[in-house]
């Protein structure tokens, strides 16, 4: 069995991850973000709003915050992607504070703006500058409205902005409901309605998704899962383990040895990247290492 995950630089609301499974598969689980990722190599599959998918190489798939999946290896050899985590609130920002669209079919053959999003995909040592952020999050953002439905309902952007920025801040307190209604000026039915249109979580789940990355950050730097659980605001370890899994499909123990079997090294990377050609984006099929 094994699992290498490599996250790549990033930027603030932005991480790329480079991912190769042989005999392991994530549990189900749901993120915060966005998941926009390219398969690689081998075959992917994952149970999707009711529906067993398939991903295969040069495929994309798209999944919406919340979303329940899973994911594993369609055929003995493994599989390996590369991914995009995007806060929704920057698809909020680049489409100009409308809700946000939602893709139904998660996977997508070529999309015209694939072989860009590729090229952000391709050298994940690069740490991104602000610019580039922006130009990722400017080409997801029309991926998403090209392949997706409608989105309709109305957000007063500035009253569940606040509630987001206070729980940012805050992560490890639990806050009532009614000070929510005061941070907002909203009634707790209408935020968790309109946060939910502008960021495609709760309010609560997203306060969660900001305690695991406190978790995370503390599990990365050496410290025992209790000593994380406690740090990032978890009753106790246990609740800790429950709720890492349902946002990362792994335990923390084996998210972190999956994390630390991997240093990314020029020319040995776990998975072999797709090749951007020339501009024109033409890919090339790469392979998950045998080990």
């Amino acid at each position: 069995m094994a699992c290498r995950l490599t996250f790549g630089g990033g930027a603030r609301g932005i991480e790329r991850l480079a991912a190769a499974l042989v005999d392991e598969a994530f549990s189900p689980h749901r993120h915060d973000t966005y998941a926009i990722g390219l398969t690689l190599a081998g075959v992917q599959t994952f149970r999707y709003r009711g529906e067993q998918r398939f991903c295969l190489p040069g495929q994309w798939h798209v999944l919406h915050p919340d979303e329940v999946h899973d994911g594993a290896p369609g055929t003995g050899e493994g599989f390996g992607y590369r991914i995009f985590y995007l806060d929704p609130a920057l698809v909020q920002a680049a489409l100009g504070g409308r809700p946000l669209p939602f893709v139904a079919d998660p996977v997508l053959d070529a999309p015209p703006l694939g072989a860009a999003l590729a090229h952000h995909l391709h050298d994940l040592d690069r740490p991104l500058d602000d610019l580039e952020a922006a130009e990722i999050t400017a080409l997801a953002a029309d991926l998403l409205v090209a392949h997706g439905g409608p989105a309709r309902g109305r957000v007063d952007l500035a009253a569940v902005t606040a509630v987001r920025e206070l729980l940012v801040d805050d992560p490890t307190t639990r806050h009532r409901a009614a000070e929510l209604e005061r941070v907002s000026g909203l009634d707790r039915w209408s935020l968790a309605r309109q946060f939910r249109l502008a960021f495609g979580t709760s309010p609560t789940r997203f306060r969660t998704a900001r305690q695991l990355d406190v978790a995370r950050a503390a599990l990365l730097d050496g410290s025992s899962p209790a000593d994380a659980a406690l740090s990032a605001g978890f009753a106790d370890q246990s609740h800790l383990t429950r709720m890492f899994g349902r946002a990362f499909g792994l335990p923390p123990a084996a998210w972190v040895r999956a994390v630390s079997a991997d240093r990314v090294e020029h020319g040995d990377d776990v998975v072999t990247a797709a090749t951007v050609g020339d501009g024109v984006g033409h890919q090339r099929v790469a392979h998950v290492e045998q080990w």
